[in-house]
């Protein structure tokens, strides 16, 4: 039971782990200062210690604050790399997924407000369908929302094709009405 006891902690008792944590915080402002984000700086204190703890218990550390420091260091470069790549790998797939007219960028998404425009017409011009009289509303529906031809509307309405010709002239000027309003 000793010996297991003398296991769990030979990686606190390291002069490597023990010096981790009596400079914790400065390696953390250390890390923060290059990172510009205390977050970052966070998870690279964290990956430092999992280092640290990782060297063989009793391995002869002559400067375990250089050390720690160095390590600190060599782990700002991959995260920076790592930043790099991704940045590089995210332009590359931006590069590759735009479209180019004229020698301009074209971006074939509409901006954000002419989305919110576009959903609000939307459901005014669905309340004013809704609210168009019963066999208006089902020619035009079936029409235009459907796409059903006007001999299709007008054999599934059971009405002639000049009835449904009416109907839907009917609710396109009621509706043209009523969204300009």
């Amino acid at each position: 039971m000793a010996s297991s006891k003398a296991s769990d902690g030979q990686a606190e008792d390291s002069d490597l782990v023990r010096t981790f944590f009596e400079l914790r915080e400065n390696l953390l402002l250390f890390l923060a200062a290059r990172t510009r984000c205390m977050a970052t700086a966070e998870d690279l204190v964290q990956d430092l210690y999992l280092k640290a703890a990782a060297v063989e218990p009793g391995t002869d550390v002559k400067a375990p604050a250089a050390l720690l420091y160095r390590m600190a260091s060599n782990l700002l470069v991959d995260h920076v790399r790592s930043a790099q790549r991704s940045s590089r790998r995210n332009a590359q797939w931006r590069l590759d997924k735009r479209v180019i007219m004229g020698g301009e960028d074209v971006n074939d998404e509409p901006a954000a407000d002419e989305v919110v425009v576009s959903k609000e017409r939307v459901r005014l011009l669905a309340a004013a369908v809704g609210e168009l009289p019963p066999q208006m509303g089902r020619a035009f529906r079936l029409h235009k929302l459907e796409g059903m031809s006007q001999a299709q509307t007008a054999q599934a309405m059971g009405v002639s094709v000049k009835m449904i010709e009416q109907h839907i002239a009917a609710a396109v000027r009621q509706l043209a009405q009523r969204l300009r309003s």
